[in-house]
């Protein structure tokens, strides 16, 4: 029995490559749809609203979940900057799907988000989307790992060919422009997730020996900026050109483990740098003590990293569908290529239905806490 169905579109009515989208990965399925995840990318927002409309009105009685994107994937294929319509379907027999939408209040002064759904037992995941713009998805995903009994979530932030104001939501029926949208996954048929950083460790391990928020001070004693300028001389050219690209901070995941190598970070931008201070600034905050090092991308390391993680899945489990969610820095930007991550999900794992899109920021779990990533595949896997 055919439990999963995708399909993917293009062309200019919007409206008519969603129809054939969801109209094809439905007909896929030996059995109605429980839940169906769609991906917009359009350049009028008002026609992606329409489409996603679309979508939902076509999908019958499934719970529906969705957003806009500047780039799709989905049967077996990427597509970037350009009209295009990625559908996904799942008959999830013995689960129990929860949507929720969450907004943000002012309370007593500060930002509060309210919406969120309490997990049940059963749950064993949640699929996240947010608009960048304007929810506090880095916070908010920060405090789940804790007030959602570890739960864990996987998604992206949702963008538009316009940018900000160019978002739209779909979920259950409803179109939102802001705020964030999700849905509670219970039963068997979750099997977990996958996230690849794709980053390649250089230079040596050092210990944050000062720090401010997000502001690196202070390397095993030394002054941060001089510290890196340092490394940078010392990196061989090829290491130097990348980093030169683009420069990463790991923070290790785990202070107490023997070695730190590739994979034990939690990978972040660096994003700024101040001589006169001698401060590197981080995407993310950063305490004293807590073991770093710089990290480098490129499409090879990116690629060999993606195909171990999804082959050590994939000796545990056996994996009938995915959803899929890859940072818009990925795809033809860094493989040349845009179909790169669901090409390499449906070889390695054997799977076909694997749809999703290039998020602005993904959100998925490393050592069971919830964090948003840049530059990064995460992948949540379905049962046959």
């Amino acid at each position: 029995m055919a439990r999963f169905g995708d399909a993917l579109t293009t062309g200019a009515d919007l409206v008519n490559a969603a129809e054939r989208a969801v109209l094809q990965a439905l007909e896929r399925m030996d059995g109605p749809a429980d839940l169906v995840c769609f991906f917009v990318s359009g350049v009028d927002p008002e026609e992606v609203t329409l489409a996603g409309e679309r979508v939902m009105e076509l999908s019958g009685s499934a719970i529906t979940l969705g957003c806009s994107a500047t780039g799709v994937l989905g049967d077996g294929r990427g597509v970037e900057g350009q009209g295009a319509v990625s559908v996904w379907g799942a008959n999830l027999p013995g689960v129990e799907l929860t949507p929720f939408r969450l907004d943000t209040v002012v309370e007593d002064g500060n930002l509060a988000v309210v919406g969120m759904r309490e997990p049940g037992p059963a749950d064993r995941a949640g699929i996240l989307l947010t608009n960048p713009y304007e929810f506090p998805t880095q916070g908010f995903v920060r405090e789940t790992t804790a007030a959602l009994g570890g739960l864990p979530l996987i998604g992206g932030m949702a963008d538009g060919l316009r940018g900000e104001g160019s978002v739209r939501l779909f979920c259950d029926g409803e179109v939102a422009q802001n705020g964030a949208i999700g849905v509670l996954i219970g039963g068997e048929g979750v099997l977990g997730t996958v996230v690849s950083q794709g980053c390649r460790p250089v230079g040596p391990h050092m210990t944050v020996t000062k720090a401010e928020g997000n502001l690196l001070l202070e390397l095993a004693g030394e002054n941060a900026y001089e510290k890196l300028e340092r490394l940078v001389e010392e990196l061989s050219d090829e290491d130097r050109e990348l980093a030169e690209q683009g420069l990463h901070v790991g923070v290790a995941i785990d202070e107490y483990a023997d070695q730190h190598e590739q994979g034990d970070f939690l990978v972040r931008s660096l994003v700024g740098a101040d001589p006169e201070i001698g401060a590197l600034t981080i995407q993310d905050m950063v305490e004293v003590g807590q073991t770093v090092r710089f990290q480098v991308r490129d499409a090879s390391t990116a690629d060999e990293d993606l195909a171990r993680r999804l082959t050590e899945f994939g000796a545990a489990h056996a994996v009938g569908a995915g959803l899929l969610f890859s940072c818009n820095g990925r795809g033809a930007n860094l493989f040349s290529r845009p179909d790169h991550d669901v090409l390499a999900v449906q070889r390695i794992l054997g799977t076909a239905p694997v749809a999703g899109f290039f998020a602005a920021g993904e959100i998925g779990p490393v050592s069971g806490v919830n964090h948003v990533h840049g530059f990064t595949a995460c992948l949540l896997a379905f049962a046959p």
